[in-house]
């Protein structure tokens, strides 16, 4: 059976709250009671640009905007939707009503309320118009009705199970009305300085150097948190990020801030673990984008030509360091659990990749000149970390070798996204994608031509535009039967393997890195994109 099935199955009937700490004791007994205070420091890297993480998707705002902002639901290890601001929940027989039953009591961090007209209002007036996943995620969403404080009813055109799986603070975060209504959303105050109901509060951001959050003596679940509060501190530098952990000055690294050629020595720090749970419901991939308007990329046979001149197994051994498989298309194999990945697409990692690269290449019209040159790219860096620059200077050399000339260019986060985004000021691009929860958060918005959208970061830049692949990824969408489902997806990923708009390297694994007096940091497969409320530090 599909996870498509088992949650629509689920969501058949209504489901209840579970009693606080029941998720830790079905995992057995704890080796010690959670100590109350004291402060964690994590690293985020690198800094993020703005916290307006229901405006902007990059991967560093969500592990200090989770623990602020809350979602109607948490999720469990086996990414059952559990209930959060939300207590309960029931779908109609036509799946086209989700009917939610609100947490009373619950106040945001201003003193306000939480009510269904904030569940409204984040839906319908913030999400939907402002976020980059919401157009994908809330497609067949048309209204929010509020018939009483406590009861949201989300109306859907069709059936969109999918949606039950992103109903966390990560995905679709909870926003105080009040603090919206009657201003301009992208230019509210509180996008540096957030306001919502989550078990900490935003305190301060020293740019350059840290943010501080303090604990919500108000939050609504009963003895939470545990901490005091949690730093998160920005260190560009990676030998200092590591040095940082090693000598316990930070007690958390999540989403590989610590570089992969470092791991290994920190498996043997006495003080130091390493994890890679808590990312099962953020599946990623490291992709080489291609800029479907330039001269050269606009040609099918040239972005073939590159994906068979990239050895996928260098990237993972030298850059990832054995944390990751070299990836086969767009999607990454963990969707393979629920029926939906295949590896039966055009293959790119063969024998003689080089001659099939340098004849395509030359079918192409792009022959060598005199210096064995047929063409010069550039590569905007990924700026997430050290690794990803190590991987740019790999591309370079393996392009050289088919004689496609690459320069690097690197830049600050805002600058890098700004470019590529709103700009399209870029030839290749190196990004990691989050494929989410379910195909339609990651293919979706990554293939359809809807989603060219100037200014939204981490959508089609590629300006691939598919008539048949935009049929497909919209009944893929909405079809109820686990084997058709599959049976869509497996077309769209072999026709996307073939049409190469961007090259697919390595189906990433995150590596989390902790101080072993931080206790239960990880509790569910969101891992550090959900909010620390049970994490405590032993002495």
């Amino acid at each position: 059976m599909s996870r498509t099935s088992d949650v629509t199955d689920l969501s058949r009937r209504t489901v209840l709250a579970l009693p606080l700490g029941l998720a830790a004791a079905a995992s057995g007994a704890r080796a010690a009671e959670p100590r109350r205070g004291g402060t964690m420091v994590m690293i985020v890297h690198p800094e993020p640009s703005t916290l307006a993480h229901y405006a902007v998707s990059a991967g560093n705002i969500p592990p200090i905007a989770t623990q602020v902002y809350e979602g109607l639901c948490t999720y469990d290890w086996d990414q059952n939707p559990q209930p959060n601001l939300a207590k309960s929940w029931e779908i109609a027989p036509d799946g086209k009503t989700i009917t939610f039953k609100l947490q009373d009591g619950v106040t945001f961090h201003n003193g306000k309320p939480f009510t269904s007209a904030d569940v409204q209002y984040s839906f319908m007036e913030i999400l939907n118009k402002y976020n980059p996943i919401a157009p994908v995620m809330l497609a067949e969403l048309v209204a929010v009705d509020t018939p009483d404080p406590m009861t949201a009813i989300l109306r859907l055109a069709n059936p969109a199970p999918y949606i039950m799986k992103a109903l966390s603070g990560r995905d679709l975060p909870i926003l105080c009305r009040s603090v919206f209504e009657g201003t301009d959303v992208l230019q509210n105050p509180s996008a540096n300085k957030p306001i919502g109901t989550g078990p900490f509060k935003f305190t301060s951001w020293e740019r350059g150097q840290f943010v501080r959050l303090d604990r919500n003596e108000q939050y609504w679940k009963p003895g939470l948190p545990y901490l005091n509060r949690i730093v998160a501190r920005f260190i560009p530098d990676a030998a200092t990020r590591s040095a940082a952990m090693e000598a316990g000055e930070a007690h958390f690294a999540g989403y590989s801030a610590v570089n992969y050629a470092d791991l290994a020595r920190m498996k043997t720090n006495p003080i130091l673990d390493l994890t890679t749970k808590g990312y099962e419901m953020t599946p990623a991939q490291s992709v080489l984008e291609l800029n479907g308007r330039h001269p050269h990329l606009q040609k099918k046979d040239v972005r073939q030509a590159i994906a068979y001149a990239i050895d996928r197994k260098v990237i993972l051994k030298d850059v990832m360091f054995g944390y990751g498989l070299p990836a086969t298309g767009p999607l990454s194999r963990k969707f393979k659990t629920a029926g939906l990945y295949t590896d039966d697409v055009r293959q790119y990692d063969v024998p003689d990749r080089l001659d099939i690269a340098n004849k395509l290449l030359d079918q192409a019209g792009a022959p060598r000149g005199a210096d064995g040159t047929r063409f010069a790219l550039h590569l905007e860096v990924n700026s997430f970390g050290e690794q990803w620059l190590r991987q740019a200077e790999y591309l370079k050399q393996a392009l050289a070798v088919v004689g496609i000339a690459v320069t690097l260019r690197s830049e600050d986060t805002a600058t890098w996204l700004r470019r590529v985004y709103t700009n399209y000021d870029y030839d290749l691009n190196e990004p990691f994608l989050s494929q989410g929860v379910d195909p339609v958060y990651g293919l979706n918005k990554q293939f359809l031509t809807s989603q060219i959208r100037k200014g939204v970061t981490f959508v089609n830049d590629t300006f691939y535009s598919n008539p048949e692949v935009d049929r497909m990824l919209g009944e893929g969408a909405r079809e109820p039967d686990a084997e058709k489902r599959a049976a869509l997806y497996k077309k769209v990923q072999q026709i996307l393997a073939e049409d190469s708009p961007m090259i697919w390297l390595i189906d990433v694994q995150y590596v989390s890195v902790f101080n072993r007096r931080l206790k239960d940091h990880t509790t569910g497969p969101l891992g550090t994109q959900q909010a620390f409320e049970r994490a405590w530090m032993d002495t």
